[in-house]
């Protein structure tokens, strides 16, 4: 069986709902550019602040793995 070969990217998305939210919005936005995406994690997760304090957006660092076409 041939092997295959797997590349990370990193990308970062946001959402004004929610961590997952914003997981979602970034895997959904890779699959539109990288082709075979086998999978995500989270690198790092923050918030950015507004009034008052209070959560104005979730952001998450994703390193994304997909393989390379042959």
């Amino acid at each position: 069986s041939a092997m295959s070969v797997a590349r990370i990217t990193e990308i970062k998305s946001s959402s004004k709902k929610s961590f997952e939210d914003a997981v979602q919005v970034g895997v959904a936005r890779a699959n539109k550019t990288l082709k075979n995406v086998r999978g995500a994690w989270v690198k790092e997760m923050n918030v950015e602040c507004g009034k008052g304090g209070k959560i104005a957006e979730y952001r998450v660092l994703l390193k994304v793995t997909f393989v390379l076409a042959d």
